[in-house]
């Protein structure tokens, strides 16, 4: 077991976890001390799930905006669309650094993110007329992976701009 001071500096998550455990382990030798044992370690726990609730936002928010980056064909926005995933991989970095354990569930979380969050990306689109069916479908059938989600990949842009198509 690694030192719980240790583990606190180089892994919050992970720190919660076993501090949980230590408590409900502990709780069973000492009726004595006045504690509510079991809503400590839940709510010790629950620090560590906040770690994890913010890694999700941000992935969803930077699946959401990947998804908008490669299929919408509006200007103006994109600049904003790239700062965002920006300051999502940032914000996501750093809960990493502070619980690296979290790494290890990073395939998962992008998947369970991709869905929703592409599927608020197509209503954000369809808000402004962008969506039409071929591009729904595109979109529905998108993955993004944890590289393409927290690496530096950005999407190339969509093509011709169909609203220049459309003034000629």
């Amino acid at each position: 077991m690694t030192d719980a001071r240790t583990l606190y500096d180089e892994d919050f998550v992970a720190w919660t976890e076993q501090q949980a455990e230590a408590l409900r382990s502990a709780a069973s030798g000492s009726t004595n001390l006045p504690l509510d044992w079991e809503n400590l370690a839940e709510e010790i726990e629950s620090l560590g799930r906040s770690d994890r609730r913010e890694l999700r936002s941000q992935i969803y928010r930077i699946i959401r905006h990947l998804a908008k980056l490669q299929f919408s064909q509006a200007v103006d926005p994109r600049s904003g669309w790239r700062e965002s995933v920006r300051d999502g991989r940032k914000q996501a970095d750093l809960i990493l650094a502070d619980s690296p354990s979290l790494r290890a569930q990073l395939s998962e979380l992008v998947l369970d993110e991709n869905s929703g969050a592409i599927k608020c990306a197509i209503s954000d689109l369809d808000d402004f007329g962008e969506i039409d069916p071929d591009m729904r479908r595109a979109m529905q059938g998108t993955r993004y992976t944890v590289h393409e989600v927290l690496g530096d990949w950005f999407p190339p842009d969509p093509g011709p701009r169909r609203a220049a198509a459309r003034r000629r």
